[in-house]
């Protein structure tokens, strides 16, 4: 099972994007030509599969954070 966190897109060369995300930038590739960069999107095996308002991008952030700090302490 592979899961997801939201990224911002940085960079957009043809159909490859430059995804940041907490701690990294990763590369994935555009299905759509309609992104553009400060989108926030989630990106499925390599590729962008949705994009999220900035408030969905927030929401799915801090839980994610709250769940890892929750698993760090366990």
């Amino acid at each position: 099972m592979c899961l997801a966190i939201p990224g911002k897109l940085i960079a957009i060369d043809g159909h490859r994007a430059t995804v940041q995300y907490p701690g990294q930038t990763r590369q994935a590739m555009l299905g759509d030509p309609d992104y553009q960069i400060g989108d926030y999107v989630m990106v499925q095996m390599g590729i962008v599969s949705k994009r999220l308002t900035p408030i969905e991008a927030d929401q799915v952030l801090t839980a994610w954070q709250e769940t890892e700090t929750k698993m760090a302490r366990a």
